[in-house]
């Protein structure tokens, strides 16, 4: 399997050469050249998580260095569940993808991308400098993921006053190969950067620079697997294909499903569920495709004005009837996120996290008919708990937290200001490279 870059100006990679770069040297995002297709009958066998990952994954991997270690890989990186729970009255069901370290969906993509790059690290290699954006979630799920790994230093790089105290600790609690940057700015601007170092000729040239965003191979494909093993779980016993609500900014999740369904698992439809940064709902509604600044909302982790992989979407359906064919999607204001918390917590006991909400909020105003076509699924992509200046007000009461929050909770944080600007990220990494050259 080799991989090519979705502005067709670079060569051809393989699978670890693809993971390692992150972005392609043209700027664009590395997309399968060939895609692979696969069977319900491909599964049997398949009971858990880890099992389907590694064979869904195996294609896309073939011929590939890590292709004999898929197993071990997906055995380090899915060591928590992924259960999907009916909501009793609801008419659907919640797949909880919050139950790892971080207690965000992100963790399964990251642990995965971690285990991959811990093995294709040289002992005498100089370190692998990782470098990741993030609007809230991504960037604890990474540093969690890659603390302490020998070989690899990450730079979190997130904005400033625009994320939630439990992600604050999250992204700044760790230390020693981790260093968290608060950014003065937006989401965009930390995304901004990061795509900017990867092309900057100086950074390049001192350090081996990889990224841990949603843009890397290594995060979307294990997304993609969770999708995979419900979609396969619900067909099992009942026949149906699910269709999906999926809250969602930089679109990793969503396009994760969207890969799962376009090698042939039994996905129905798709349902991106935005917060007031509507520039792809706009898109699909007709409009021209215009990325634009990100607006702060109480859904902060989908505060993206210009998403990565739209870019990826755009390249496996470049006619707009196409897009809309494959997904639609809704936008939720904040007033709404607030009534759909309270009103959920009143009808069901359910306890939402604002981003969870959104698709919830969705999926109450889906039309009587297209909900009749489920069965439906919504994604709930972070713990409650992770917001709970936000959640708590709202159904008056506390939120539990769960014992993996608590310790990180625990630990004294630190970050380093940094301006949104090419030479203030150049002037923080470069020091740091020169100073840890040979060591871990």
């Amino acid at each position: 399997m080799h991989y090519v870059s979705t502005r067709g100006e670079s060569p051809a990679a393989g699978f670890s050469a693809a993971l390692l770069a992150g972005l392609a040297p043209d700027g664009g995002l590395y997309v399968p050249a060939a895609w692979p297709r696969l069977a319900v009958a491909d599964f049997d066998g398949c009971t858990s998580l880890a099992q389907v990952a590694e064979r869904l994954i195996a294609p896309f991997a073939a011929g590939d260095e890590l292709a004999g270690q898929l197993g071990a890989i997906a055995a380090d990186a899915f060591t928590f569940p992924a259960p999907l729970v009916p909501v009793a009255g609801a008419g659907y069901s919640v797949l909880e993808l919050f139950h790892g370290p971080t207690a965000a969906f992100k963790d399964f993509g990251a642990r995965f991308l971690a285990a991959c790059l811990t093995r294709l690290r040289a002992a005498d290699a100089r370190p692998l400098e990782i470098l990741v954006a993030t609007s809230g979630d991504t960037g604890g799920a990474v540093a969690a993921a890659f603390h302490r790994r020998p070989g690899i230093r990450v730079a979190v790089l997130f904005p400033r006053g625009l994320v939630s105290p439990a992600q604050a600790q999250q992204l700044t609690c760790w230390g020693e190969n981790v260093q968290a940057f608060e950014v003065r700015g937006s989401f965009d601007d930390c995304q901004r950067l990061v795509k900017a170092a990867f092309v900057d000729p100086q950074l390049r040239a001192h350090l081996d620079l990889s990224s841990a965003n949603s843009i890397n191979l290594g995060r979307l494909l294990p997304q993609a697997a969770y999708h995979a093993a419900t979609a396969l779980a619900v067909w099992r016993a009942e026949g149906r294909a699910p269709s999906f609500v999926i809250p969602s900014g930089n679109l990793g999740n969503a396009l994760a499903c969207v890969w799962a369904r376009h090698v042939g698992l039994p996905i129905g439809d798709i349902v991106l569920a935005h917060n007031a940064n509507r520039a792809v709902a706009d898109h699909l509604a007709g409009k021209p495709w215009q990325p634009r600044r990100s607006i702060a909302t109480l859904a902060s982790a989908m505060d993206v004005g210009a998403p990565s992989n739209m870019e990826r979407l755009q390249a496996l359906f470049p006619a707009l009837p196409d897009l809309q064919t494959a997904v639609t999607a809704d936008v939720v204001d904040d007033g709404a996120i607030r009534r759909r918390i309270a009103d959920d917590y009143r009808a069901y006991g359910a306890i939402w996290c604002p981003h969870t909400a959104t698709a919830a909020e969705v999926m109450a105003r889906m039309p009587a008919e297209r909900r009749a076509r489920g069965p439906w699924i919504i994604a709930a992509t972070a713990h409650p708990a992770k917001f709970r200046e936000i959640v708590e007000p709202l159904i008056g009461r506390d939120v539990p937290v769960p014992e993996s929050l608590a310790q990180l909770y625990e630990r004294p944080s630190a970050s380093t200001a940094l301006e949104p600007r090419l030479d203030a990220l150049r002037a923080a990494l470069l020091p740091a490279a020169a100073a840890g050259e040979g060591g871990a």
